[in-house]
């Protein structure tokens, strides 16, 4: 499998990008890596850490990056030539079967969306992730992708994650929830009520709406919202965990009898910090593509970006966008494009909808 990498994407690129590389490469056999950056840049860190172009590894030189702080259409407009421009090219020419990338995520989803296209019967790619529960996990989709949607695009969201949760968490039949502000179907706002109503209608196991209290434990294994709310909910829970983590240390360092608890239950400790480490899970995926995009949290680690391309590999065999897009046509709720010229035919860097930035 090709993996096309953006070695300048992340907020500690490209050191702990190639050094993610490097343990993929050792741990996948079958992972074929297309590195991606400015080459004169990357050759320090090859030589560090001993990666040299050969029958796994190939060089792809990409002049420039596209910063953080820039707007997600740099890498479309201002940035033609940048890493993840370049990775959304490969994949779009058939020289890779996937994209991986920590940096900027409006910037990859823009690039994706018009290099690679959108998946036959998809109206927006969306952003998911898994989270933590007291049972298992749960896949929020969107992330963050799309901050104004349609009751179709979170019909669609809905589809997307329920395959996801099929195939990455093999739950056969997984429960779909509607992020909502109460249980029953008349409370929301108008997005939330009609996408009730189209999701009642479609063959799928929708439990109703969700509200913030029921995610966490175990009120659906789908948890599907506009990309606005989503990201909020991954940036609240990101941070509630860390402060959670802090406020745990400062109890526990108050004096000597807390602290020979603590380091009693150091190992306790160390499988709670696993259950919610984004590393675990290396990236979201960008679903809804002609292909196979893993966005990763900007601060990605090492084992992060190593994790970011086994779960590319993983949605590539598993054939994900042609199984994602056969189930949004057997449940009807494909998206038909407007006639030629109309005012919302427009090109997908010009689409009034804008990915979030994060």
């Amino acid at each position: 499998m090709r993996v096309a990498v953006d070695a300048m994407g992340g907020d500690y690129a490209p050191a702990v990008v190639l050094e993610g590389v490097a343990e993929a490469l050792k741990l996948f056999p079958d992972v074929h890596i297309l590195l991606v950056g400015h080459q004169e840049k990357l050759a320090y860190y090859l030589q560090k850490e001993h990666l040299k172009e050969g029958p796994r590894l190939e060089l792809v030189h990409a002049e420039q990056v596209v910063e953080m702080g820039e707007p997600s259409t740099a890498s479309l407009r201002a940035k033609k030539h940048s890493s993840i421009t370049v990775c959304a090219e490969l994949a779009a020419r058939g020289r890779a079967d996937c994209v991986v990338s920590a940096g900027h995520t409006g910037a990859a989803v823009a690039a994706t969306k018009v290099k690679m296209r959108i998946l036959k019967g998809v109206d927006r790619p969306a952003l998911s992730t898994i989270m933590p529960a007291v049972d298992g996990h749960f896949v929020l989709v969107d992330a963050g992708a799309n901050t104004d949607c349609t009751p179709l695009n979170l019909a669609q969201f809905a589809l997307m994650g329920e395959v996801y949760a099929q195939m990455l968490l093999h739950i056969e039949n997984p429960r779909i929830g509607l992020i909502s502000v109460g249980g029953e179907d008349s409370k929301g706002n108008h997005l939330t009520k009609e996408a009730f109503k189209i999701l009642s209608n479609m063959p799928i196991n929708f439990v109703g709406n969700v509200e913030g209290h029921d995610m966490f434990f175990g009120g659906a294994d789908v948890v599907v919202c506009d990309g606005f709310s989503g990201n909020l909910v991954l940036k609240t829970s990101e941070s509630i965990t860390s402060a959670v983590g802090h406020w745990l240390k400062s109890c526990l360092m108050k004096n000597t009898f807390r602290k020979a608890g603590a380091l009693l239950a150091q190992n306790a400790f160390t499988e709670l910090k696993a259950i919610s480490n984004f590393e675990e899970y290396g990236g979201a995926p960008l679903m809804g593509l002609n292909g196979i995009c893993i966005i990763g949290h900007g601060a990605s680690t090492p084992k992060a970006v190593r994790n970011a391309i086994r779960v590319a590999n993983d949605f590539a065999k598993m054939g994900f966008p042609e199984k994602l897009s056969a189930r949004i046509f057997e449940c009807g709720v494909q998206y038909a494009p407007p006639p030629s010229g109309t005012e919302e035919n427009k090109p997908a860097e010009n689409h009034p909808d804008t990915p979030a930035e994060q």
